[in-house]
């Protein structure tokens, strides 16, 4: 054995199946080969981990990286990399671009950019749309595609399912899980009257209200039973909306956010302005509070970014054509690192909420957990480490972020991608080398990476 492993790390703790362990990890051929003690010289490299917590590779499920069509706010390769410095070593990337992604070239076209180019492993949505919706069972299943995405309210973009018609249609073709953006298209076309003419954006949650997104996720529940369809909701902002999903887990999965987890209205708003707008909104504490009960009830089975950027300029604008979304795939780890070190989640849960939930929504082949066949993805973390999130961290095109100038408890010091140190204290020793995110649903793909 020795000299034939790529990699090992060594002297860390280990978050295995098994708990949080002592122990070193041996990498080869993009895969873990092995789990226990090993001496100097078995490997060709060899990754010092003391005082280090070694997690499962983080997925972040849910990210808009505007390439192609909007790449002034973000592309590929600086969204991967953004996720990379932040620990995130596979990213779920929606359809909202330019053209929209709702067709085979399309999706190909994002998976011949992200070559060569994107830092972390990577999968693309499918969008719905009324023109695609019979052709979407096919669609799903393309290498490449972590599934659908349905937007039953409208945000940036048009793609857009408002109606119960087309959402069924939609729901009937295919098998995958499809995610959704869950606000009630008529009533936020009816209610925007109170802020057409102009209004201070801490109306944001006001015109679209609880109704809103309680109304859609009924809607949804309903129509995913008619049809027999899986889903998986996305961003839920309200307590209201937790009971309601818990009495339908077997059909319906759920996330969160770091924003809606971290901020709450009025003071967001007071102190952000229009850096606070995202859809769905943040809403008042209680609400906060019912997203952190619906957690700590096991109800939420994972944390995405909703990583949305938009630049300062397009921010400054007056509300309501401000666009809505903030910047998050950065720092989706530090808030959870840092809310786990305030007493609010276990180590436990933060890793069934950013790795071993991602896995078992979606159907990722070979990642979520640190075993022996498994991809080599790690994230390293120093769990008492004190840092401040500064503008000249952030990777992001779009150059800010709604938590700078915060301190938290808890960095990532590492990011390795199937064996391949991307990351290292802040540094990008390598070169992008993500592939794109095998599935257990979809076609037979030829590249084992």
């Amino acid at each position: 054995m020795a000299n034939d492993w790529d990699l090992v790390i060594k002297g860390g703790q280990v978050f295995t199946p098994a708990g949080l362990v002592e122990a070193d990890v041996a990498v080869k051929d993009g895969r873990i080969a092995d789990i226990g003690a090993f001496a100097e010289g078995q490997a060709g490299e060899v990754f010092d981990a003391t005082g280090l917590t070694v997690l499962p590779g983080v997925i972040d499920t849910q990210v808009h990286f505007r390439e192609p069509g909007l790449d002034a706010k973000e592309n590929l390769e600086s969204g991967t990399r953004a996720a990379v410095l932040g620990g995130v070593t596979a990213v779920f990337e929606m359809p909202n671009t330019n053209p929209a992604t709702i067709d085979e070239a399309a999706l190909n076209d994002k998976l011949a950019r992200a070559k060569g180019r994107a830092w972390s492993d990577h999968a693309f949505f499918i969008g719905a749309a009324a023109e695609n919706a019979e052709r979407l069972g096919a669609l799903e299943r393309l290498p490449g595609c972590c599934g659908v995405k349905i937007f039953m309210g409208s945000s940036t973009g048009s793609l857009l399912v408002p109606d119960d018609e087309t959402l069924r249609t939609v729901l009937r073709h295919g098998t995958r899980r499809a995610a959704v953006h869950s606000e009630d298209e008529p009533r936020l076309r009816e209610r925007f009257e109170l802020v057409r003419d102009g209004a201070s954006v801490d109306q944001h949650p006001v015109w679209r209200d609880e109704e809103s997104a309680l109304r859609s996720t009924r809607r949804l529940l309903k129509a995913a039973r008619e049809a027999g369809r899986r889903v998986h909701v996305l961003h839920i902002t309200t307590a209201d909306e937790m009971p309601i999903l818990a009495a339908n887990k077997d059909i319906a999965t759920v996330e969160v956010t770091p924003q809606h987890l971290t901020l709450a209205a009025p003071d967001c708003y007071e102190r952000l302005g229009t850096l606070a707008q995202m859809n769905p909104p943040i809403r008042a504490e209680h609400h906060r509070d019912g997203l952190w009960e619906g957690l700590r009830r096991g109800i939420v089975d994972v944390v995405g970014s909703d990583h949305a950027p938009h630049t300062r300029e397009e921010k400054a604008g007056d509300y309501p054509r401000t666009p809505a979304g903030m910047p998050g795939v950065q720092t989706l780890l530090p808030l959870l690192l840092d809310h786990m070190n305030a007493g609010r989640l276990t180590l436990a849960r933060l890793v069934d909420l950013t790795s071993a939930g991602a896995q078992r929504i979606y159907n990722i082949a070979g990642k979520g957990r640190i075993a022996v066949g498994y991809d080599a993805d790690f994230t390293l973390v120093d769990l008492k480490a004190r840092r401040e999130i500064t503008g000249d961290w952030l990777a992001s095109k779009c150059g800010w972020s709604p938590f700078e100038g915060m301190t938290v408890t808890g960095w990532p010091m590492a990011t390795i991608v199937r064996g391949s140190i991307v990351m290292r204290d802040g540094e990008l020793p390598g070169e992008p080398a993500g592939k794109p995110v095998r599935f257990l649903e979809t076609m037979p793909q030829t590249e084992a990476g």
